[in-house]
């Protein structure tokens, strides 16, 4: 959070006030904004001290602070979604299995996730990478029409992932 000078902090000797309801008062004395400040039972905040003279609010200083923690924390809400999601498979899962994890993909990308899509080989499953890459096409397929693989089939080392997020209608 951005540091706010108030009441005695303002170091200038004349600010240009600007009152609660957001009315251009002029440039006053910070002394005189300071006790107007005061009888409302207020405080006196620094918006701008590299303005000449610098701008001061009256405000309620601890009202004002609850509101900018608020909009920071709905902005940081805002900016998670979008992430990416996985979605790890086996190359032994069975049917039903499979159709679970089908349905959390949706639910991911209907929250506009994108799903990475997993399958580890361990062992001699590396011997049998075709049949973990139909797996996982399978697994594609059965998420339905409104998606597009965004990044492909691609294999590394015991791992073999696919990116796919939803189609932009």
């Amino acid at each position: 959070m951005k540091f706010y000078r108030t009441n005695k902090q303002i170091t200038a000797l004349k600010v240009r006030l600007i009152d609660e309801n957001g009315v251009n008062v002029g440039t006053l004395e910070t002394s005189k904004a300071l006790e107007s400040a005061r009888e409302k039972g207020l405080d006196l905040m620094e918006l701008d001290p590299t303005a000449d003279p610098p701008i001061a609010k009256i405000v309620d200083f601890s009202q004002f602070k609850y509101n900018l923690l608020k909009k920071q924390k709905k902005e940081r809400k805002l900016q998670k979604s979008g992430g990416v999601k996985g979605i790890r498979l086996s190359s032994r899962i069975g049917q039903h299995d499979l159709e679970l994890k089908v349905e959390k993909a949706k639910e991911f990308i209907a929250e506009g996730h994108k799903v990475q899509v997993e399958l580890f080989l361990r062992g001699r499953e590396k011997l049998h990478a075709d049949l973990a890459e139909k797996l996982i096409k399978q697994f594609i397929e059965l998420l339905g029409e409104n998606i597009i693989i965004e990044q492909p089939l691609k294999r590394q080392g015991g791992r073999i992932s696919a990116l796919v997020v939803k189609k932009n209608i």
